[in-house]
């Protein structure tokens, strides 16, 4: 991870670990309004990539009831560079992830699963972009609790954990 000093500015700005944080903990809170459970953790390095990358975003379902596979298989152009997206992101999963547990937004259960503990505030309003990253990080956490197991979201998206 470089430096947040060497940091470009845009990339300091796109990727900063409270944007991370809060696509991750938006996306936690999806999976447990689905599920009733926290989000495995390894899900939040498929969420993140999902959601920042704006032709993917665009290319999401608009509800849960699309299988995750037969929308891979409609989109192979974005099936096809996921892999590498998702790798470019590691890192800065990892540190958006640290952010978010060292500020009390995120928990992380013993058995590998992170819940949200953060509440937007009623009122609280975002630019237009970032309401829809944010939306589609809901959406995607929900997508992805109706997978049958991380392992099989990982291996249909071509990312290797």
């Amino acid at each position: 991870m470089t430096v947040w000093a060497d940091r470009h500015p845009i990339s300091a700005a796109m990727l900063n670990p409270a944007l991370i944080s809060a696509v991750l903990v938006t996306a936690a809170q999806g999976y447990e309004k689905e599920s009733d459970q926290g989000m495995p953790w390894a899900l939040g390095f498929i969420v993140t990539p999902m959601v920042l990358h704006r032709p993917t975003r665009q290319a999401l379902p608009i509800s849960t009831r699309t299988h995750l596979a037969a929308w891979a298989g409609q989109h192979p152009v974005i099936r096809a560079g996921f892999p590498a997206r998702a790798q470019a992101l590691a890192e800065t999963v990892k540190e958006g992830t640290r952010f978010g547990l060292a500020h009390d937004a995120l928990t992380l259960q013993p058995e590998g699963r992170m819940r949200s503990t953060f509440r937007r505030p009623r009122g609280f309003k975002t630019p237009p972009e970032l309401d829809q990253i944010l939306r589609k990080a809901s959406l995607t956490g929900r997508w992805l609790a109706k997978a049958e197991s991380p392992a099989t979201v990982f291996a249909v998206l071509g990312v290797a954990p």
